[in-house]
């Protein structure tokens, strides 16, 4: 009976945190969907759509970096909670004002603000569960999470088609003040509450660089990372005019694009703790992703005359290759003590989602030199070889114990 009441009791974070985690997905993945839609509306042509459209997603990127960093502090000094609830309060607000959004200053001010707001979802909802599920389950819980999650791209894909970008806006911030109250009566993680008590620093950002050891653990969970965003943020985001360049005849629909790899993405990243609990090891999934991401990127920049399907089809490839994501947070909580965990696991998936900034800059920079397809290419070498040597040195995490302190 005692079991059963504690499973009861920790399937209500677990759910919270799925949850957040689907309306995160929903709203990083709404632009993609009606990029063309609302900034045409705005005055722009679809040509013109293209540039803006990168412009608009760098600032909801930066938005989630410094948010990441703000959200992480506060999770690891005020506690998990106070972000879980602070994050969808400010990302609610932020949405529906995107829905009244005028002209591009408005909607880019109002996609950081809903970028800040965001950026402590996944990180706290992790944190939270990573602490409170046993050691030898945590896989199970955050593969849920995943899951779950992940099904928030295929909600925005049908929301778009069924509404105008404005009300989908609007909905995005109806589905935060939603989720608010569900969040009421969820307890905080006892593993904070009682390391809180210890007079050492918590939720000090700087403590990552003042320490080579941390430093190293820090930099490669960030690294791991980076593939997926350069994915999701280049190949897929403007998949229509890669498929232009490859001669493709008929016409792609990023939209589309997007939810077909988001299926694809939503079931590898379910499997993906799965995974990681029968082989015992976070590392060796890691490795059967990337091996699966890399040979997608190849079949991607080799389909020269394919067809729309075509397109597709090697979408779907990567997606499962980049079906690591809740795996790769679990990794950064499990990597640091109580006082950092909320800190780290906040601030790296937005490190990475950040990061596309600086990779949609190479790619910029690098069209300078060479071609649209060769500059795609380059850029995707240099990520991956990043991610892959940030994946051989990276510390196995499997079955730590989470109860310790960063000194």
């Amino acid at each position: 009976m005692k079991q059963n009441q504690n499973i009861a009791i920790l399937s209500i974070p677990v759910m919270v945190a799925a949850l957040g985690y689907f309306v995160d997905i929903y709203d990083l993945l709404l632009f993609a969907f009606i990029r063309i839609s609302s900034l045409t509306s705005l005055g722009y042509t679809q040509d013109q759509s293209v540039n803006i459209g990168l412009s608009v997603i760098s600032y909801q990127m930066t938005g989630l970096l410094l948010g990441g960093i703000l959200w992480g502090v506060i999770g690891d000094k005020r506690g998990r909670m106070s972000v879980l609830f602070g994050s969808i309060i400010m990302y609610s607000i932020a949405n529906i004002a995107n829905g009244f959004a005028q002209d591009v200053f408005q909607y880019k001010l109002c996609r950081f603000v809903a970028g800040i707001g965001l950026a402590g979802e996944l990180g706290a909802g992790i944190t939270l569960v990573c602490e409170l599920i046993d050691k030898e389950k945590r896989g199970y819980a955050t593969s849920f999470i995943a899951g779950v999650g992940l099904t928030g791209a295929i909600l925005a894909y049908f929301i778009s088609k069924a509404f105008d970008w404005r009300m989908c806006y609007f909905i995005g911030g109806g589905l935060g003040i939603v989720l608010l109250l569900m969040r009421v009566g969820v307890y905080e993680s006892g593993m904070f509450s009682m390391e809180k008590k210890e007079k050492i620093p918590h939720g000090n950002f700087f403590m990552f660089f003042n320490n080579y050891d941390r430093f190293r653990r820090y930099m490669l969970g960030i690294m791991i990372g980076l593939p997926i965003w350069y994915i999701m943020g280049i190949l897929v985001q403007i998949s229509d005019k890669f498929g232009k360049q490859f001669g493709i005849k008929e016409k792609i629909m990023p939209g589309k694009v997007m939810v077909y790899m988001y299926i694809a993405i939503s079931i590898a990243d379910f499997l993906s703790g799965i995974v990681s609990q029968a082989l015992k090891s976070r590392k060796k999934a890691l490795y059967i992703y990337y091996v699966i991401m890399i040979a997608g990127v190849i079949l991607y920049f080799t389909q020269y005359n394919g067809s729309v399907t075509g397109m597709y089809v090697i979408c779907m490839i990567m997606g499962v290759g980049t079906g690591f994501w809740a795996l790769f947070v679990t990794i950064a909580a499990e990597q640091f003590g109580t006082n950092m965990r909320a800190t780290a696991t906040t601030t790296t998936p937005n490190m990475v989602r950040g990061s596309l900034v600086v990779v949609a800059l190479l790619f910029e920079y690098l069209e300078t030199h060479f071609s649209f397809i060769a500059s795609g290419a380059i850029t995707g070498v240099i990520v991956l070889l990043l991610g892959c040597f940030a994946l051989y040195k990276a510390d196995e995490t499997y079955g730590k114990d989470l109860n310790f302190l960063e000194e």
